[in-house]
């Protein structure tokens, strides 16, 4: 299992971590919008709860999809960190997905790229022992059984630093290419379908996609087109926190979901078993093998009608 970690690098090159691409705050009823990579590190680290209490915080907030403005709130608050501290502190049986952050709205220049990369790489490099949390495998990773090192470390990437990652950061990273399948539309043709993606995986000697669940169910034949060129496929998205929806990917032959639910969906992946297949259509001929729990053939059925609607349901 591997927790994921949204990666930007800050104006003095600094790796840090935060979900969003701009940092809001507010001084005298006035909203001040700055985009994080514009921010030096000491600026970055001074908004929100503080990691020294005598330091005065500039207030944290969030703009929502619909527009609107409120504090950003959490169940347990803390204080914003580098992605060293984070290396430093995670505990060792966990693992770490870098996901690096650049705006689809930005063409960035190649060294630009280069220097967040680089960046990202020494710390990455100087402190690695680490991999799998918010990520289920729900299916074996044979084709990377001959790693030289007991970890697979894998980084989410955008089109244009997939060119950046040579074959000597394949032979200590599991890189894999970040792509929505199809679900949005991007100016960058090479992410606006599953089937795109893999071509830039062979373009480059990746190891495989991490795609937006909607896409492989819309998709399934490219999960097979990924089998025959030894790429791994793994998901992310709500419905990967439906152990239904979970399952059907686990028969696709999907090797890995990304979710909210860990302790519910890990409990899930752990009774499932392949079923056997008959002559017949899937939804009337499958045969359940269990371990301690699985799915019904009208629960499954059921399922196979629901996915259509669910995968035009917006985010």
């Amino acid at each position: 299992m591997a927790t994921i970690g949204r990666i930007h690098v800050t104006k003095d090159g600094c790796p840090v971590i935060f979900h969003d691409d701009f940092i809001l705050t507010q001084k005298t009823e006035v909203l001040y919008e700055r985009r994080v990579t514009d921010l030096l590190l000491d600026e970055f680290l001074s908004y929100g709860v503080q990691k020294e209490p005598h330091k005065v915080s500039k207030p944290l907030l969030r703009r929502m999809e619909d527009g609107r403005v409120l504090a950003w709130s959490t169940e347990e608050d803390d204080y914003l960190c580098t992605l060293q501290e984070v290396f430093e502190h995670v505990s060792p049986h966990l693992g770490f997905n870098i996901e690096l952050k650049f705006d689809d709205n930005i063409i960035y220049p190649g060294v630009n790229l280069n220097r967040a990369l680089q960046a990202v790489l020494q710390v990455w490099i100087a402190l690695v022992h680490l991999i799998w949390y918010r990520l289920i495998p729900i299916q074996s990773f044979g084709h990377c059984s001959d790693y030289r090192h007991p970890f697979i470390k894998w980084i989410g990437v955008a089109t244009d630093v997939a060119k950046m990652v040579t074959s000597d950061y394949l032979m200590y990273y599991f890189v894999l290419f970040l792509t929505e399948g199809g679900t949005a539309k991007h100016d960058d043709r090479r992410r606006n379908s599953l089937d795109n993606a893999i071509q830039v995986c062979q373009e480059y000697d990746l190891h495989g996609v991490v795609s937006e669940v909607r896409g492989v169910l819309k998709n399934p034949s490219a999960i097979l087109k990924a089998q025959e060129s030894n790429l791994a496929i793994l998901t992310y998205g709500q419905l990967n926190n439906v152990r239904e929806a979970v399952y059907i990917q686990y028969l696709m032959g999907v090797n890995g979901v990304i979710v909210d639910l860990v302790e519910e969906i890990s409990n899930a992946v752990a009774d499932f078993s392949k079923p056997d297949l008959g002559q017949s259509t899937f939804s009337n001929s499958v045969d359940i093998c269990r371990k301690h729990e699985s799915f019904s053939q009208q629960q499954l059925g059921f399922l196979l009608r629901l996915i259509p609607e669910l995968i035009q349901q917006p985010h």
